[in-house]
């Protein structure tokens, strides 16, 4: 080593191989700077010698002075300012205590750390002229080629990514503009990210939108009071064949509750058959509930109750009561006529309740014909769901049809009383003659009476005599219809023409059968 502290010609060969102490190291080493782009150097200046630029691929070999680096450096600027959290290029101010410091620097140690401000580059500046950091954007140079973007606007739009992002929720609602949801759905078919975060407030969307009628559940009373009996059963249970009348009162009572006091005057216009011809009386809402509280009144007089038409002689026929209900009420009639129909109604459920099977067959009379009271409270459930859906038509209002269940049971009423209502009609002359008759409980001809969807089934319908038996061996004909639109049949809101009915066979039984149906309605 010279006396200058620097290493003679060929001690650098023998020591240019040995590792030298390493600075300090900062958290950014830490970082695979391989991965980084580099900045470029720039070129020397002219003025620049030859060995200017030390060598960046191999280190600079230490001095012999090295050893005395060993312990802690004196502080001083170069060790506590920012420039130490990065990596640090060997330079000469490694190479010994000696060279530490600019000051030490003589007319014939020329270096990198002594190269004018001309022919400083990168790797010859000072503290506070390092590398820039890693991630910093550096300006793009003619020999390096803009990087595209991530992410790009639709191709036609004009629309950028973010923009199209955050239309992703009007667009799954359907808010969005023809050329918008265009845009979102070219961007969807590129954006995988999009695509499933679209697919997800889609779904979501479905979840807001219930497309199901506002009515409630026709079961739902049925399944709520199951399962509080479930836990506490009943004393005295509702019977079995006073259940729809019980859930069809339950439901119009509860439509009547949020009908307004002006739409008690809402017009109604009640429609039957009779004979071959459709009749309608025009009413109110409020006149549809004194209606049914007279001819409920049937079954309280049936029941011992008390008529609500009054002591003494009273109608059995169901118009001429409903003329004399209408005539004695107050005019025109109001919201009070509920109070009376929803307490006969709890008087009738509870008395057959109490009562049990002991009345389930007492004859409860309509003045024309009769019917067991287990049938008669069918029939008034019947009625109450027909009329309850013309009073909601009134009002706007949506109705379902009753529990699959308790409409099973009113056709099969209705199927029933089909053979008395052909065989009446034939003694009026308004059905084909009979043309096998057989002794009562023989088989006979016979309709086979298909009933679909809700609350259907199979009856077979006797055509010759009302005592002979329906029997599927003789059927000479088959009529298939919904069990919504049987029940509009029966109760006179569509004529036997309009029907839409699947019609196989004898077309003179189908039309007697499908007349028959109709000519059970009444007011």
């Amino acid at each position: 080593m010279s006396g200058d502290g620097r290493a003679s010609e060929g001690g650098e060969e023998e020591v240019r191989g040995a590792r030298r102490i390493p600075g300090p190291r900062g958290a950014v080493d830490d970082l695979d700077l391989e991965s980084v782009p580099r900045p470029l150097l720039p070129p020397p200046g002219p003025a620049a010698p030859d060995g200017a630029v030390p060598e960046q691929s191999a280190a600079e070999p230490p001095g012999p002075a090295a050893p005395e680096r060993a312990g802690p450096e004196p502080s001083g600027p170069e060790d506590s300012g920012p420039e130490d959290a990065g990596p640090r290029d060997p330079g000469p101010e490694d190479a010994g205590p000696a060279q530490a410091g600019p000051a030490q620097a003589g007319p014939a140690q020329a270096g990198p750390a002594q190269a004018g401000p001309a022919q400083a580059g990168p790797a010859q500046a000072g503290p506070e002229q390092l590398a820039p950091h890693p991630f910093a954007p550096h300006p793009a140079t003619p020999d390096q080629a803009t990087p595209e973007p991530l992410m790009t606007s639709a191709p036609g739009t004009g629309l950028s990514h973010r923009v199209l992002q955050a239309l992703l929720g009007a667009w799954a609602l359907s808010a969005c503009s023809a050329e918008e949801t265009a845009a979102v759905e070219d961007h969807l078919t590129e954006c995988a990210p999009c695509a499933d975060e679209a697919l997800r407030l889609r779904d979501a969307v479905g979840l807001l939108h219930t497309d199901g009628s506002l009515d409630l559940d026709p079961t739902l009373r049925s399944r709520v009071m199951d399962g509080c009996l479930g836990r506490r059963p009943a004393r005295i249970p509702v019977p079995e064949h006073a259940a729809p009348y019980d859930a069809e009162t339950a439901r119009l009572d509860a439509l009547l509750r949020d009908i307004g006091d002006s739409e008690w005057h809402a017009p109604v216009r009640l429609r039957w058959f009779e004979e071959e011809r459709e009749v309608s009386r025009r009413t109110t809402v409020a006149g549809v509930i004194g209606h049914l509280t007279a001819v409920d009144g049937l079954l309280s007089a049936a029941l011992g109750l008390d008529d609500p038409l009054g002591r003494g002689e009273t109608p059995q026929d169901p118009i001429e009561r409903t003329e004399r209900y209408w005539s004695a009420a107050q005019r025109p009639p109001t919201r009070t006529v509920r109070e009376p129909w929803r307490a006969q109604s709890h008087e009738l459920i509870r008395t057959a309740s109490f009562a049990g099977r002991n009345v389930a067959e007492a004859s409860v009379s309509y003045g024309a014909f009769a019917l067991p009271l287990q049938d008669a409270l069918l029939d008034r459930a019947f009625e109450c769901w027909v009329h309850g859906g013309d009073i909601a038509d009134a009002v706007d209002y949506p109705y379902q049809a009753p529990a699959a269940a308790h409409l099973h049971r009113m056709i099969d009423l209705a199927a029933r009383l089909l053979p008395a209502a052909v065989a009446g009609r034939r003694r009026a002359g308004l059905a084909g003659p009979a043309k096998e008759l057989v002794t009562a409980g023989a088989p006979g001809r016979s309709v086979h009476l298909e009933i679909e969807g809700h609350g259907g089934g199979d009856w077979f319908i006797a055509l010759d005599s009302p005592a002979a038996l329906g029997s599927p061996e003789r059927a000479v004909a088959q009529v298939a219809l919904d069990g919504v639109e049987f029940c509009r049949l029966a109760a006179g809101h569509i004529s036997p023409v309009e029907a839409a009915a699947g019609q196989e066979g004898d077309r003179e039984a189908i039309r007697d059968v499908l007349f028959a149906t109709a000519s059970l309605s009444r007011l």
